[in-house]
């Protein structure tokens, strides 16, 4: 397929991709901007479009694609900008307060809760715990796989249940 021919085609076809970039957005310059990537990034993979195929799917995932990484790239970013002269980028994730001693009496509490547990569930979950597989645990106490399984959701939701109490 010739440029030509593809950007006729793209032209035909692309005005229908503007109701749905407004509809992923919900904001009409978020959505103009989405609608023209949508439309660079189709005329730059022009050769991965296989002729003859609905070009209108095509251009809608590409358009979808590109809503779905950006809203995941915005996501991740845990930085604002700051006011000052210079427009410091400050990480937000630097402005928490470490409280060791509440940290310490939760953990002896939840410790306190596993020791509590049943043997028949304590023992594999202080091995998943500690990092132990579920086939490595079921190995280790001649247990079936399904049944490690169980008890260690059964753990979790004794332990979840005491915490909410608490």
């Amino acid at each position: 397929m010739s440029n030509a021919e593809f950007s006729l085609l793209l032209t035909e076809n692309a005005e229908f991709l503007r109701p749905f970039a407004i509809n992923l957005t919900k904001d009409h310059e978020s959505a103009k901007d989405l609608y023209q990537d949508t439309l660079y990034r189709a005329i730059s993979n022009k050769d991965k479009y296989n002729v003859g195929t609905n070009i209108k799917a095509w251009l809608y995932t590409i358009m979808r694609n590109i809503f779905i990484n950006d809203y995941r790239r915005k996501a991740k970013q845990s930085t604002v900008l700051d006011s000052s002269p210079n427009d410091f980028l400050i990480d937000q994730t630097f402005n928490k307060v470490v409280n060791d001693g509440i940290t310490n009496l939760n953990l002896k509490e939840v410790n306190q809760f596993i020791h509590d547990l049943p043997e028949l569930f304590r023992t594999p979950f202080n091995l998943y715990y500690e990092g132990y597989k579920y086939n490595e645990i079921a190995e280790a106490l001649n247990e079936p796989l399904g049944t490690i399984k169980s008890r260690i959701h059964f753990a979790r939701k004794i332990l979840k249940q005491k915490i909410q109490r608490y």
